[in-house]
């Protein structure tokens, strides 16, 4: 299979907090408080980032952090320091200065409730959650956010509220073959339903030291390859198969069914992942063998159908060429 191009993104990576009610077995991100990189972003330290990424050309600005932080005693002083008392209302608020700044956010917040997603819709040009498996899996033992069902209904929340959404499965974190299969059928069904799954990242487990999975070896190549072959297969053409150039070598996943690369930062690391450095975009086009081409984080047949709303709509069409994809100067 060869594709004319890949899809990438340019972005900014804001980890607004690694603050996290759930304590995942193979995660490097989250950080108890009282840790010495524990942290909530100020207002001027996300700025900083936001003016980072447009002086560097970004389109996006790519809001994630720890699920549902006010769970976490101790977290709360923290935010009300900088004069907030709920973490969405902090996180809308950034995306608003990230607008006015030039770059289109995607939030990825964790498991919400319809309301919550009510106030980030207008202010995000899209949003995402991995549901990572549908599988009960040990790694998730401690996580009240992880269950399939939340996740699930997250998902379909943004379907009827029609916003642009990203998610994914975690390949090699407990999960057998056949519940890959399961998860990529559950995001199908999902989209046939409210067509607004824009991508699904097929992303592979990479073990960090001092987490609970820190001796679990990574999925194969040949573990990745079938499930980005399964999840074209069965995933309807429209939405796109997402593999990370900075977690695996991407040529084979896009001549099997990838085509898109995902958001690529200039300016900032992947937190999620810090020990993986982002490929340069001269480096990326050498590593996928195939031409490239920027896309914002929303995809361009969303762009087309208006699934966006007033207050992102100029900056939309700023950025935005007559096809839909990023415009170039």
């Amino acid at each position: 299979m060869t594709l004319p191009f890949a899809t990438f993104s340019r972005n900014v990576f804001i980890p607004l907090t690694n603050i996290c009610r759930n304590r995942c077995g193979y995660c490097g991100f989250r950080r108890d408080i009282g840790h010495p990189d524990a942290r909530l972003l100020t207002p001027a330290e996300v700025a900083d980032i936001l003016d980072r990424g447009v002086v560097s050309g970004c389109s996006e600005a790519l809001f994630t952090f720890g699920e549902h932080a006010e769970e976490v005693n101790g977290f709360m002083p923290m935010l009300m320091d900088i004069g907030y008392s709920s973490n969405i209302d902090y996180l809308a608020d950034m995306c608003r200065l990230s607008i006015r700044k030039g770059l289109l956010p995607h939030s990825n917040p964790g498991v919400l409730d319809k309301g919550e997603m009510e106030k980030l819709k207008p202010c995000n040009a899209s949003m995402g959650l991995m549901l990572e498996t549908v599988a009960t899996i040990e790694a998730h033992r401690e996580c009240a956010g992880k269950t399939p069902e939340a996740r699930l209904n997250t998902i379909r929340t943004a379907g009827e509220l029609r916003i642009p959404f990203t998610t994914g499965i975690l390949v090699g974190i407990g999960e057998t073959p056949k519940d890959r299969e399961r998860s990529i059928r559950a995001i199908t069904e999902l989209h046939k339903e409210y067509g607004h799954i824009q991508e699904v990242i097929i992303q592979n487990f990479i073990p960090k030291q001092g987490t609970g999975m820190s001796s679990c070896p990574p999925p194969t190549m040949k573990t990745m390859t079938a499930t980005v072959s399964m999840a074209r297969r069965l995933l309807p053409e429209d939405v796109a198969v997402q593999v990370s150039p900075n977690l695996i070598s991407p040529a084979e996943l896009l001549k099997c069914g990838a085509s898109d690369l995902g958001g690529i930062s200039p300016e900032t690391i992947d937190h999620i992942n810090p020990g993986s450095a982002w490929p340069t975009i001269a480096e990326l086009g050498v590593m996928a063998g195939v031409p490239l081409k920027e896309r914002l984080p929303v995809y361009p047949h969303y762009v087309r159908k208006k699934w966006y709303s007033d207050e992102i709509s100029s900056l939309l069409r700023s950025l935005s060429d007559p096809e839909g994809f990023r415009k170039t100067y």
